[in-house]
């Protein structure tokens, strides 16, 4: 598949993965209940471009944060709690006149109507990031650049920034793009939809699941999403409970030959908490895509490392060592689709194991 291969013929590669994105000070409640009723919160990182860098990191692999945050103790937090997962967070800048982003949500699952979040990031030192802020160099220096559709909905600026990084250019990296679709942050909602799909036809690997893309596109089905864009080498198509379909390889439209579609199931999680899980799934998947593992196999470390955090409280939580993911991973159709997953399974042989750097 072209995707490592693309990520590998950039010259001046000094990380694996870099993620460029928004990440804010997350207020976690003490118990379920609307937001009114909430007694207290925990404190917590929260953003989906860092969550990718911290699970990379954590599982080995070379990962850089790009952003900006305020120059106040909330910033100060971001970096050190995201530096702490082996995180190179040394192109994040300070902001003196701006603050850091922060926002504080019900433990509702995202996609339930009790579901409840309260952002505070209008005129957050990361809506201001742009072409003229962001060098370059930082943000191109990996084997792989993964952006998301949130940066594109802070401003203008933001989605300035995406347009530069994306244009075609000699040595580009390999752009990862997860459409991560979110109504309540667009000014225009209306102007959300063509943006998204703009910037998914621009980048390499696409991430994007089917209930955002009949939301945001009307389409119904992994092969309508594909026929909406045929131009990434790679299109994840993650479809909940039924798992993830993937298109990759030549398309018709491009090479006149047929593409490699895989389905692969998910996994049966006794989940603790609905949240974090399509980040961690999009580590899972570069993290496989670096070691240039098969397609099916890059779809099932995917899934478990978005059962790693569906089986803790938090965004985050350390993924299960490589050792044991890939024994789980090489299981055969049968065993796959009849293992379960609940609490503490990360931690079943990782006393035993260290986690190798690639």
């Amino acid at each position: 598949m072209s995707g490592p291969a693309a990520g590998a013929a950039h010259a001046a590669t000094t990380s694996d993965v870099v993620c460029l994105g928004e990440s804010m000070v997350t207020f976690l409640p003490s118990q379920p209940g609307r937001l009114a009723d909430v007694p207290s919160f925990g404190r917590a990182i929260g953003g989906a471009e860092s969550n990718v860098a911290c699970a990379l990191a954590a599982a080995g692999h070379r990962a850089k944060w790009v952003s900006r945050v305020g120059a106040d103790g909330f910033g100060d937090h971001l970096v050190e709690a995201i530096s702490r997962y082996g995180v190179d967070t040394s192109a994040v800048e300070r902001d003196p006149d701006r603050p850091t982003g922060i926002y504080f949500r019900t433990a509702t699952d995202r996609a339930t109507d009790t579901y409840e979040v309260a952002y505070y990031r209008a005129g957050s030192a990361a809506s201001a990031m742009s072409p003229a802020n962001v060098p370059a160099e930082d943000a191109l220096c990996g084997r792989i650049l993964h952006l998301s559709g949130i940066t594109a909905a802070l401003s203008g600026d933001c989605l300035s920034l995406l347009h530069s990084l994306t244009a075609p250019r000699p040595g580009r990296p390999l752009i990862s793009f997860d459409v991560n679709h979110r109504t309540g942050l667009w000014r225009d909602a209306d102007a959300a939809p063509a943006v998204l799909l703009d910037l998914a036809r621009r980048s390499d690997l696409v991430f994007v699941g089917e209930d955002e893309a009949e939301e945001a596109w009307g389409l119904h089905g992994a092969e309508a999403i594909r026929a909406a864009l045929p131009e990434p080498g790679v299109l994840v198509v993650k479809r909940g409970a039924e798992g993830a379909t993937v298109f990759s390889g030549p398309r018709p439209s491009v090479a006149g030959g047929p593409e490699s579609v895989t389905t692969v199931p998910a996994l049966r999680v006794d989940v603790v908490a609905p949240v974090g899980a399509g980040d961690a799934f999009a580590a899972g998947f570069l993290s496989a895509t670096l070691r240039d593992l098969p397609v099916r196999d890059r779809v099932r470390h995917g899934h478990l490392m978005a059962a790693a955090v569906l089986t803790v409280p938090g965004d985050l939580t350390d993924p299960p060592a490589r050792a044991h993911a890939d024994r789980l991973v090489a299981l055969d159709d049968t065993a796959w689709e009849t293992l379960r997953l609940g609490p503490g399974w990360t931690a079943a042989d990782r006393a035993s194991e260290e986690v190798p750097t690639p």
